[in-house]
């Protein structure tokens, strides 16, 4: 919703939900170091924990005290990119994720690059966030400290295992479904571009 003359509420960066996504980022470099130095499995596991349940809270967190701000909007998908990104690489690296499964993640992201490109040579910036890839987010980012925890604590490891498996699986196929989503509203918004750009120079 606008905001009235002179507000600038979407403007503020000392907000709490923005203090939250701040701290999600720092969260990424933690869980690197924790995960591929240190080989702090179980720390890691909670940095992972921690980082994708605040994926959820920053945003409940800006609609209920009405924080919403361009920079948190910013800020939100960025912290689950390099979330995603980084637990990716380093699960490769060590062994709990196989190739095919980071290539069909990568992959997306490079589909989702393309279509922010066609975008951009449009005018149009990036389209809104839907809740589908949210909710694929969520699941990824929830999936991937029970795979780490399965390969960290043996005691679990048969029913982490299954389930975190079963989550990533399921959230790839969502995230995937999400992409398919956003092609279509950039389908649609390159369509409008045209027809405005065929009216304008029917009518010069």
């Amino acid at each position: 919703m606008a905001g009235q003359p002179g507000d600038t509420s979407h403007d503020r960066v000392l907000t709490i939900p923005n203090l939250i996504s701040f701290g999600r980022l720092l969260g990424v470099p933690l869980f690197l170091y924790l995960f591929l130095g240190a080989h702090a499995d179980v720390a890691a596991v909670i940095v992972l924990a921690v980082g994708g349940t605040s994926d959820w809270v920053d945003g409940y967190v800006a609609r209920r005290l009405h924080q919403v701000s361009r920079l948190g909007a910013l800020l939100d998908p960025l912290a689950d990119r390099l979330y995603i990104l980084a637990t990716l690489v380093a699960f490769t690296v060590r062994g709990v994720l196989p190739w095919p499964f980071t290539a069909a993640l990568l992959a997306r992201e490079l589909f989702m690059i393309g279509c922010l490109a066609v975008l951009r040579r449009y005018g149009y910036g990036p389209p809104q966030v839907h809740y589908l890839g949210k909710t694929a987010t969520f699941i990824l980012l929830f999936a991937f400290p029970v795979l780490l925890l399965a390969a960290a604590v043996q005691s679990v490891h048969t029913v982490a295992y299954a389930s975190g498996w079963a989550l990533a699986w399921w959230g790839l196929a969502l995230y995937w479904a999400a992409g398919v989503l956003y092609l279509i509203q950039v389908l649609g918004l390159v369509r409008q571009a045209r027809a405005d750009q065929a009216g304008s120079a029917g009518a010069a």
